[in-house]
C-alpha cells in the first residue's frame, strides 16, 4: 500500500559528490546537504571491499551479512578518530615485536582486493608464538581491532593489556566464529570490557576489543596462534598460521571505520552534514520528519535536528541520550523545552523513527508502533534546515542513515505505521544485519 502522500524532502543515499551529499527531492538542490571531513575516509563499496575516498567526499557505505553485501548503502558519519599503530599492514616492521614467530609478507588478497596481506607464523619452539605493537595511550577506553583470516591455522587470541596490571583477551576459532575464551568482565586494571566480529569478502574476519584502560601510559595490542584444541602454548611446526591485516587501536567506546597508517599515527577528521531544505521546503503548522537508520552507543548525545537556525531556539528533534538507554522526541517552541517524550529505545540499534508534529496532536513512531500521543503542544516558528548536530555545532549525530524523509503535511496513523514498518521479514532482517539460517 503507498502513502497518501508524497515527501517534500527526500534523503536516501545514492548521489554525492565534493562537500554534498545529494537528496532524491525535491529536484532544484534545495534539499541537498552540505558535507565537510578534512581527511581521507574508508568505506566498504558495493563489491564488499575496503576502499578509501579523498578529502569531503561523503561515504555511502554498504552492509555486510556474512561476508555478503546486503542491501543499500548508508550515509556514514564518524567522529575524529587516530589509529595509533604506525604500521597497520605492515606486519615486517619493527614495531610489530615477534615472538617465536615470524611474518611472510604479502600473502594473500586483503579486504581492500590487493595482494598486501601478511601471514604471522609459527616458529617450532615449544612456547606461546605471537606478534605485538605497543602504543602510548592514556588511561581512557580504547579499542583494538584487526583483519584476520584462517589459513592453517585457524584459532586466535586477541588481547589487549598495559602491560603491568592486567589484559583483556578473546580467543576466536575462525573457522565457526566461537568463542573459545573470553576472560571478559574486570581483568586486573581494565574495566567495560567487550568484543565484535563483523564478517567481510573472502572469509576475512574484522575482530574488535573495546575496553577502560587502568594504570600506566602505554598499552599493547597483541596476536597469539592457538593450536588445533586452543592451547596457547604448544610445539609449533614452522609454517602453520593465520592472515593478518588492518590492524587498529584507537581511543573510543567502540570501532569505527578502518584508518590505514605506513609509518605514522593517522587520524580521520570529524564529519559534518547539514543545512538541506529552507524555509520553503517546511511548515511550521504540521508535518512529519522521518530518519531511518543505526545508533551506535559511543558515550555521547547525538541529534538529528528539524531547526530555525536560530540558536538552538524553536526546533523538532531525535534526541538520543548520552548513556545509550533511551531516545527523545522532543519540540522546543517559543524558546521553551516541551519534552514531549523520553522513550526507553537504546543505542547500538537500527530503527526507522517518526515524529508527527501538528498543534496539540503530535506523536512519535518507531519500528512501525506509535510510542506516545502528545495533545498540548505548541509548535516552533520558522523551520528552516535539517542538520546532523544542533544549531551551535554540537551534540552531533554519528551514524548511519539510510533515508531521511521529511512531509509537510501531518500523516495519519495508517501512513505511519507503513513508513515506518518493515516491508517483510527479509527487510527486516537486513535492516537489522541479521543472518536467516
Amino acid at each position: 500500500m503507498a502513502l497518501t502522500e508524497n515527501p517534500k524532502l527526500a534523503m536516501i543515499p545514492s548521489g554525492y559528490g565534493d562537500y554534498k551529499v545529494y537528496s532524491v527531492l525535491p529536484s532544484d538542490g534545495t534539499g541537498d546537504f552540505d558535507f565537510v571531513r578534512s581527511s581521507g575516509a574508508t568505506r566498504v563499496n558495493k563489491s564488499g571491499l575496503i576502499e578509501t575516498v579523498g578529502f569531503d567526499v561523503p561515504r555511502l557505505n554498504y552492509p555486510m551479512i556474512d561476508g555478503v553485501v546486503s542491501g543499500c548503502p548508508s550515509l556514514l558519519l564518524e567522529p575524529e578518530r587516530t589509529n595509533l599503530i604506525q604500521y597497520s599492514e605492515d606486519f615486517i616492521q619493527g614495531v610489530w615485536i615477534k615472538t617465536r614467530s615470524f611474518i611472510s609478507s604479502n600473502s594473500s588478497i586483503s579486504p581492500d582486493g590487493t595482494l598486501n596481506a601478511d601471514k604471522l607464523i609459527e616458529d617450532t619452539s615449544t612456547n606461546t608464538h605471537s606478534t605485538q605493537n605497543n602504543v602510548t595511550i592514556g588511561n581512557v577506553g580504547m579499542t583494538i581491532s584487526v583483519f584476520v583470516k584462517a589459513d592453517t591455522r585457524s584459532r586466535v587470541r586477541f588481547q589487549v593489556s598495559d602491560l603491568t596490571t592486567g589484559d583483556y583477551r578473546v580467543d576466536l576459532n575462525l573457522n565457526n566464529l566461537s568463542i573459545i575464551e573470553n576472560n571478559g568482565g574486570s581483568r586486573g586494571s581494565w574495566t567495560n570490557t567487550s568484543y565484535k566480529i563483523e564478517s567481510f569478502t573472502n572469509n576475512w574476519h574484522k575482530v574488535s576489543l573495546t575496553a577502560t584502560k587502568g594504570g600506566g601510559s602505554e598499552a599493547s595490542l597483541s596476536i597469539s596462534l592457538l593450536d588445533n584444541s586452543g592451547n596457547s602454548t604448544y610445539t609449533g611446526d614452522g609454517t602453520s598460521g593465520i592472515y593478518i591485516w588492518g590492524a587498529q587501536v584507537e581511543a573510543g567506546s567502540y570501532p569505527t571505520s578502518y584508518i590505514p597508517t605506513n609509518g605514522t599515527s593517522v587520524t580521520r577528521s570529524e564529519e559534518t552534514c547539514n543545512g538541506a531544505g529552507d524555509a520553503n521546503t517546511f511548515n511550521d503548522s504540521e508535518g512529519v520528519l522521518f530518519w531511518d537508520g543505526y545508533i551506535p552507543n559511543d558515550g555521547n548525545e547525538k541529534i538529528i535536528f528539524l531547526s530555525t537556525g536560530t540558536n538552538n531556539q524553536n526546533n523538532i528533534r531525535f534526541f538520543a541520550r548520552a548513556d545509550g538507554l533511551s531516545i527523545r522526541f522532543q519540540i522546543i517552541a517559543s524558546n521553551q523545552t516541551e519534552v514531549i517524550e523520553e522513550l526507553p529505545l537504546s543505542s547500538d540499534n537500527y530503527y526507522k523513527l517518526a515524529f508527527k508534529y501538528k498543534t496539540n496532536n503530535s506523536s512519535g513512531w518507531a519500528n512501525g508502533f506509535k510510542l506516545f500521543t502528545d495533545l498540548q503542544c505548541e509548535m516552533p516558528i520558522g523551520l528552516s534546515e535539517i542538520l546532523f548536530d544542533n544549531d551551535l555545532g554540537g551534540t552531533p549525530f554519528y551514524g548511519n542513515t539510510k533515508q531521511i524523509q521529511y512531509f509537510d503535511t501531518a500523516l495519519t496513523d495508517e501512513d505511519l505505521e507503513e513508513l515506518t514498518s518493515w516491508t517483510s521479514f527479509n527487510e527486516m532482517a537486513t535492516s537489522q544485519l541479521y543472518t536467516i539460517q
